[in-house]
């Protein structure tokens, strides 16, 4: 009985060690600490086309969706839109913000367009 208990509270041990190195590596919880402490973070899976990627600048977020094409040689990511989720959090931003944004983002994605959607789009247009 006593090696029983024994077993259990390691078992216990290990699972909880565990546990807190997954917590600690979450990306989704790094992505929602830098959003809180507005500072940038990239959350993306690039192996996944179909999930969406998430950006933290300046305390505003953005989520970009991607597209898969052809480039000349190969099946790539062609297209990207991207929109912010709450507008309010893009006072104070300016085009080199969203240059910055781009690059980021072409860094993973090499052969993408990237579009912006409204009011961003009106901005990055504009002389």
């Amino acid at each position: 009985m006593v090696l029983l208990i024994r077993v259990f509270i390691i078992a216990l041990v290990i699972y909880l060690f565990y546990a807190g190195i997954r917590y600690l590596t979450d990306a989704k919880r790094k992505l929602d600490e830098a959003y809180e402490k507005e500072q940038y973070y990239f959350f993306d899976d690039v192996k996944n086309i179909r999930k969406n990627f998430f950006i933290t600048y300046k305390g505003a977020m953005f989520e970009g969706e991607k597209y898969l094409g052809t480039t000349t040689d190969s099946f790539d990511v062609v297209s990207i839109f991207i929109w912010v989720k709450n507008e309010a959090k893009l006072q104070g931003m300016s085009k080199e913000d969203f240059y910055f944004l781009e690059s980021e983002v072409k860094t993973n994605y090499p052969h993408a367009e990237i579009n912006w959607k409204n009011p961003i789009e009106q901005l990055m247009k504009s002389e």
